[in-house]
């Protein structure tokens, strides 16, 4: 039998590939009204495990406080629920 199928298999993991967390629009009301969310105070909360990886907030779920949100990228949902709140959404 050739030596490449008594080799086992396995897959392949880049590493350049960059990690996501997401947040839904209901976790951002445990910060107070008109204060700015960004990478630092969403660690302090424990809302984000690590502190390289890239945020993406999503639109599940209600907000009522006006917050000054900093992420990577937000779904069309999550920026139009902020927006409705009062508050502004930015693009890092």
């Amino acid at each position: 039998m050739p030596l490449y199928r008594r080799v086992p298999k396995r897959g392949f993991t880049s590493r350049s590939r960059e990690k996501i967390e997401i947040i839904n629009v209901e976790k951002l009301d445990c910060f107070k009204d008109g204060s700015i969310v960004n990478h630092e105070h969403l660690i302090e909360k424990g809302l984000l495990k690590s502190q390289d990886s890239l945020i993406k907030i999503l639109g599940s779920g209600d907000l009522k406080k006006k917050l000054n949100v900093k992420a990577h990228s937000f779904s069309d949902g999550a920026a139009r629920k902020i927006r409705d709140a009062g508050g502004t959404t930015e693009v890092i």
